[in-house]
């Protein structure tokens, strides 16, 4: 009975990965990269209706969060939730740096900085954005050295992560290698649900990606701003 049990406890860490909720630059699509903006009215109704869900379901043991204060300001709504006294600040879990497209919006980007636009847009993972921005590859790496980082800390846990568009990408990228971007899950709504098991051994599966059920009772409000470009 009980030590077959015992014996079967879950040999990964289960990790709630959340995008942090909307801030007026994701309202008005703006590049926010690494520039520390903080969340709007919206962006704190949503952080609060994750955090009611996530108090519900299965105790969540830790609570990490990207060191911006879009991210980390909903982390500690969901902390407070959850009963989790702290939040571990990690700037590896940041966004992408845009380079000298930080601050641009979208839709003047490509006038204003082409070359840096276009490596933005670019499908070589090598290509890093003028302006002291990252590639791909840089972010890719980064992201996924810290959740392995921070999964081997917590076999056997569920824990909640808090990150941004671009970084979440990645994450699902290795999650999920050969379902490249097909298959969902670029499209990263603020403050959705994202589950994911990752074994100390290197496996990842993803368990459920783009849950935003808990924000039905806002009329679609935090569904309009899905915007890569975070």
């Amino acid at each position: 009975g009980d030590d077959v049990f015992r014996n079967s406890e879950p040999s990964y860490a289960e990790i709630v990965l959340i995008r942090h909720g909307e801030t007026d630059w994701n309202k008005d699509r703006i590049f926010q990269g690494q520039l520390d903006v903080e969340l709007n009215h919206v962006g704190r109704q949503q952080a609060l209706a994750v955090a009611e869900r996530l108090s519900m379901e299965p105790k969540i043991s830790a609570v990490y969060s990207s060191d911006l204060r879009r991210a980390s300001e909903t982390a500690e709504i969901i902390a407070r939730h959850c009963g989790v006294p702290m939040v571990n600040k990690d700037p590896n879990l940041r966004e992408r740096h845009c380079g000298d497209l930080q601050g641009l919006p979208y839709h003047k980007a490509a006038k204003a900085k082409p070359h840096s636009f276009k490596a933005f847009l670019s499908k070589q993972g090598d290509q890093e954005i003028p302006g002291g921005g990252e590639s791909y590859n840089q972010l890719y790496d980064r992201c996924t050295t810290a959740l392995e980082a921070i999964a081997k800390r917590h076999v056997g846990e569920r824990i909640a992560v808090v990150s941004h568009g671009a970084a979440m990408e990645t994450l699902h990228r290795r999650g999920a290698p050969t379902g490249g971007s097909s298959s969902g899950g670029t499209k990263i709504v603020n403050t959705s649900v994202n589950v994911l098991h990752v074994s100390p051994n290197g496996r990842w599966s993803i368990e459920s990606w783009g849950d935003v059920s808990h924000l039905k009772q806002q009329q679609g409000e935090g569904r309009r701003s899905a915007f890569g470009g975070d």
